[in-house]
């Protein structure tokens, strides 16, 4: 699912039919096509629903599919898996490839035995991520081919040429995507399913073929250096494809979605151009790259994110047309920040070539401004019934002054107004490892908060080391019970796993003891009078003081409810106490008051009844209506 959205296209559709699907989606059918055998991720958006799509269909194909603890055990179950002759895939966003790359950067020596493809998703704009970091980086740095697909035919088809690539060569292959690759839908034309053999057989081609160590590495380096070499005399030029009048003297050279942009563009302003698309931007096909340049007499090359093409492209025209004009993010031409629209692309071209735009972009502006101006603002908001919210509250009431440090998950909104108890959000688990360091540099009390999913992810080691150097810090692990930012998928904590079945589920607070940690607290974050005691009590204390503040996420909550049969009646404001002093509003924000400007009300198509607000209000004015739930007082959601 898509944040709770159903998938549109049938992933196990007959052969030789169009099929609308989702980028990820075509990713997913695309390995299933190939023979796939294992899959294994973490989930990270704009990645996740590759691993959605694969977990609702594992049991009916015969694969096997999981949600690892993080990206770098993800990559390794793949990897083990491509070592024992099966195909393996595993993808993740582009900061989890961080997480992952201590174990490819070597796997590229080893190799592998069957077949591996790794999806990198990477985000333009930063829509759900803490940076535009450019993993087309990584495919140089580790020695990865990789192959970039421009809309969901070809994240199908490229997929399929990764997995036989990697067969062939015996080397993980990338896939890289950005977030509008993998979050469009288009028709699909799909091939035959195969399936590849139920169990492989670990035996390593030679005896020092896995061990990266010393004279072994530097051996096997000089092997990924010649396969990168037959890959590109090979393989590289037939990704690339040249489009547009022979005779014209102006090109563009692209990849990815910006190809489908420029290709848009063009036609829009009637340009005459060739147009270099390369679908394998490593190693690049150097000799069809240079005759291009030499055929024109200025090009420019269209990329989001870093100048990578363009920066490649200039090393290469130095020997093949020195004198041709590169234009691009290096001559102002094109920006290095944000995703591309066809804005985007249709202003550069005007740069280059001095042909104005088809519309009257400033005249846009000066519309879409006046509209803005009658829209509110909307920012991101946690959900009605959310429990980070109560966290939150009682955390602002209780520790106002300490150094907050925040970590990746819905409660990463809690830097919001009103709460503002997130001064950080950095890399997953860095919000423990960075108490650490805050710790020994100031006297202010320390919080770190980090989710369940997360606390698994990357919280552990850097809690061991708060306690192995006697930091003083309070760390809260909000355990919704679920990895819930990208769509609910299970973790070590949960009772399931990727396709359903029961499971062992680790206990956090077991963990957390078993380290020697003296003070330990179980909270329910809407008891927010216990929440703000047992806070101020661990601050006071030395050394580090845990606090888990347990309750299940508020849609799984709901939704138990509503295939239970129980009707969801919305709390209300009772008029006559109602002072319209606003604290519910200033101090509590949930998403379903209302401020009508004489009085505050409850929207009954926001409110989930949940109750939690009652406390907040001074003045006793919030309460049920009749067939309302309290959840805290009837014990629903907490420890699920």
């Amino acid at each position: 699912m898509l944040h709770g959205v159903p998938f549109m296209g049938d992933l196990l559709a007959p052969p030789n039919t169009l099929e609308v699907l989702l980028g990820n989606e075509a990713i997913a059918r695309g390995a299933l096509e190939s023979g796939l055998n294992v899959a294994a991720a973490y989930p990270g958006t704009p990645s996740t629903e590759i691993g959605e799509a694969l977990s609702k269909v594992a049991k009916k194909v015969g694969i096997y599919f999981e949600w690892s603890a993080n990206e770098k055990v993800a990559t390794e179950v793949a990897m083990g898996a491509a070592w024992s002759g099966l195909r393996s895939l595993t993808m993740m966003k582009h900061v989890g490839f961080n997480v992952a790359s201590d174990a490819i950067f070597t796997l590229t020596y080893a190799g592998v035995t069957g077949a591996m493809v790794i999806v990198s998703a990477d985000d333009p704009h930063a829509h759900s991520s803490q940076n535009e970091q450019d993993n087309r980086h990584y495919a140089e740095a580790a020695g990865l081919p990789m192959l970039e697909p421009y809309n969901p035919q070809e994240a199908k088809d490229y997929t399929k040429d990764a997995f036989e690539i990697s067969a062939k060569y015996k080397i993980p292959v990338l896939v890289r995507t950005t977030t509008r690759i993998n979050h469009q839908r288009a028709p699909v034309l799909l091939g035959e399913i195969t399936a590849g053999p139920a169990k492989g057989e670990f035996e390593p081609p030679e005896p020092d073929r896995y061990l990266q160590v010393g004279k072994i590495a530097r051996k096997h380096h000089h092997e990924l250096l010649s396969k990168l070499k037959d890959i590109q005399m090979e393989l590289a030029g037939t990704y690339a494809r040249i489009e547009g009048p022979t005779d014209a003297e102006f090109g563009i050279i692209t990849s990815g979605v910006a190809y489908a942009h420029a290709k848009e563009s063009l036609r829009l302003v009637g340009i005459d151009a060739k147009v270099l698309k390369l679908g394998m931007t490593h190693p690049l096909p150097e000799r069809t790259i240079g005759e291009f340049l030499s055929s024109v007499n200025a090009v420019m090359i269209v990329e989001e994110l870093d100048p990578y093409l363009e920066m490649r492209i200039k090393a290469i025209a130095k020997d093949y047309a020195p004198d041709v004009e590169i234009l691009g993010k290096l001559t102002g031409h094109m920006p290095r920040v944000g995703e591309y629209t066809m804005r985007t692309v249709l202003e550069g071209l005007s740069k280059a070539t001095g042909v104005a735009p088809p519309v009257n972009f400033t005249e846009i502006d000066g519309r879409s401004a006046k509209i803005l101006e009658r829209i509110p603002p909307r920012p991101p908001v946690l959900c009605p019934a959310c429990p980070h919210r109560s966290t939150g509250y009682a955390l602002r009431r209780a520790a106002g002054r300490a150094a907050f440090m925040g970590d990746i998950g819905c409660y990463a909104l809690l830097f919001e107004k009103p709460f503002r108890v997130e001064h950080v959000t950095h890399a997953m688990g860095s919000s423990i490892g960075l108490a650490n360091g805050i710790n020994i540099s100031t006297e202010r009390d320390t919080v770190a908060l980090i989710g369940d999913s997360t606390f698994f992810h990357a919280g552990i080691p850097a809690l061991i080391n708060a306690v192995h150097n006697k930091r003083k810090m309070l760390v809260l692990i909000m355990d919704n019970r679920i990895t819930a930012m990208t769509g609910h998928q299970p973790h070590p904590g949960t009772e399931f796993n990727a396709v359903g079945e029961e499971v062992p589920a680790i206990d956090i607070e077991k963990i957390v003891r078993s380290m020697g940690i003296d003070f330990v607290r179980v909270i329910d974050p809407y008891d927010h009078a216990e929440t703000e005691k047992v806070i101020r009590e661990a601050l006071k204390r030395d050394g580090v003081s845990v606090i888990i503040a347990k309750r299940e996420c508020a849609l799984l909550t709901v939704g138990r409810l509503r295939r239970e049969g129980k009707k969801i009646v919305p709390y209300r404001i009772d008029p006559e106490k109602c002072t319209y002093c606003r604290v519910c509003i200033n101090t509590f924000a949930c998403p379903a008051f209302v401020d009508t400007g004489k009085l505050v009300e409850i929207d009954p198509t926001v409110c989930f009844g949940c109750g939690a607000c009652v406390q907040v209000c001074p003045y006793d004015a919030i309460e049920p209506q009749e067939g309302s739930l309290n959840w805290r007082k009837d014990g629903i959601g907490v420890g699920m």
